[in-house]
């Protein structure tokens, strides 16, 4: 059984932990580590992290960044354990998260992909997100290859 709760400050090294493992697939791209846990406290204050943990157990499944804006909603960094990805910790996640912004009024959930991380943007399109436009890959560590940003949004019905 799978139990979610927001992240504490105390999470922010298993965060930080679970989300570099979840992004090692991004190394045909670009060389480093997605977060570190000073990065995830500096998100924790203008955002939340929800967490999926086996219920009962300190294990983390998964976890995904969220932030209200407004009438839209933002979510990121959705990190799922490998050993635990395709079995729906994901999709639990991003549910939860909907929901949260649908109770907050949002009317949009917003995110943004990077364009060769081609099975993510089937994915996102498959739980009903469309393309909304394109954004310069802003992150300051060079990249292998040309990348840039994809954004996508839903309609929070």
């Amino acid at each position: 059984m799978i139990s979610m709760r927001n992240a504490k400050e105390s999470d922010a090294d298993a965060v930080a932990r679970l989300v570099n493992t979840a992004f090692l697939v991004e190394q045909f791209f670009i060389e480093r580590d997605r977060t570190n846990p000073a990065s995830v406290r500096n998100l924790m204050v203008k955002g939340k992290f929800l967490l999926a943990e086996t219920e009962g157990t300190p294990n983390l499944l998964g976890c995904v960044y969220f932030e209200l804006r407004g009438e839209r909603g933002y979510f990121g960094m959705l990190s799922i354990d490998p050993a635990h990805q395709r079995t729906g910790v994901g999709r639990h996640l991003v549910a939860a998260v909907e929901k949260t912004f649908r109770d907050a009024g949002c009317k949009f959930s917003d995110l943004k992909i990077v364009n060769v991380r081609t099975e993510l943007h089937a994915l996102y399109r498959r739980w009903g997100y469309v393309d909304t436009g394109t954004g310069m890959y802003d992150d300051p560590t060079p990249t292998k290859i040309p990348v840039h940003f994809i954004t996508m949004s839903k309609p929070l019905l």
